[in-house]
């Protein structure tokens, strides 16, 4: 055999060998999602464990995705746990099964407990220029509406979260358009509302204001009120409004909302 013929083989066979070591240290590698799952796992483990409201939860980790199931007794603990899972180093995200237990309560003494807190919570400056709608079934909350600085739906969603008896939480709050046309039209549909004689009377408490929604030019009225004929007048001060788009007037009266006005 000819030197160039056995230096061929010896490069050949060096080649298959790197190959091969190359593919063994693969092999041998873990994914960089999988190598920290023990780690995780412990860590997270001793963390929940750490902590008494999280006593009854349990965690797994596979691929750096942690698993939390078992139980606690407010949603808010749910969310708490989550949260503390997910600053764990290297999770890549949080699967969160627990079941929130607690007391049983009613969906009828649910809503009403949860109108009246969001009805009280969002007292001031603002509380006319944002609108809140509630729902309950099987323990299941849900809230929609729209805020103007998310002040009033961060204090509603920690209200919602910490009452006893929620089971689990469905949000779509929106925030209004940061708009100087929207501020100045929102401004004066409140002073044309509320410098009324016949609807003075709901600017004396701030807890139960007619909201105003302004959305790109666009009013709309959301609330309870007192008659017909107030929620007739308030719709025929906002119409009158130099720069409404359109006016949608949809409060209710009081006998009929069946529940505080949000």
């Amino acid at each position: 055999m000819t030197t160039n013929k056995i230096n061929s083989l010896l490069n050949i066979v060096g080649a298959l060998l790197a190959v091969g070591l190359l593919s063994a240290t693969l092999v041998a590698q873990p994914a960089p999602a999988t190598r920290y799952d023990n780690q995780i796992q412990t860590t997270v483990a001793q963390k929940l464990a750490a902590k008494k409201q999280f006593q009854e939860v349990k965690s797994t980790a596979a691929d750096g995705i942690v698993t939390l199931t078992g139980t606690v007794d407010l949603y808010q603990r749910k969310l708490d746990a989550a949260k503390l899972a997910r600053k764990t180093s290297n999770v890549q995200g949080v699967r969160n099964l627990i079941t929130v237990e607690g007391p049983s309560v009613s969906d009828a003494q649910l809503e009403q407990k949860l109108a009246r807190k969001l009805t009280y919570v969002r007292v001031g400056y603002d509380s006319a220029f944002d609108y809140f709608a509630l729902g309950v079934k099987d323990g299941v909350v849900t809230v929609e509406g729209q805020d103007l600085t998310g002040v009033g739906r961060d204090e509603a969603l920690a209200d919602i979260y910490n009452q006893p008896g929620v089971k689990d939480v469905i949000a779509n709050i929106s925030l209004e358009p940061v708009s100087p046309f929207d501020d100045g039209l929102r401004i004066r549909t409140a002073r044309a509302i509320y410098r009324d004689p016949v609807l003075s009377k709901y600017a004396i408490d701030p807890a139960h204001p007619i909201r105003i929604i302004v959305d790109n030019g666009h009013v709309t009225l959301y609330g309870a009120v007192d008659s017909t004929m107030d929620k007739t007048v308030a719709g025929l001060r906002a119409n009158q409004i130099f720069g409404a788009f359109s006016v949608d007037n949809k409060l209710v009266l009081e006998k009929d909302s069946g529940q505080p006005g949000l």
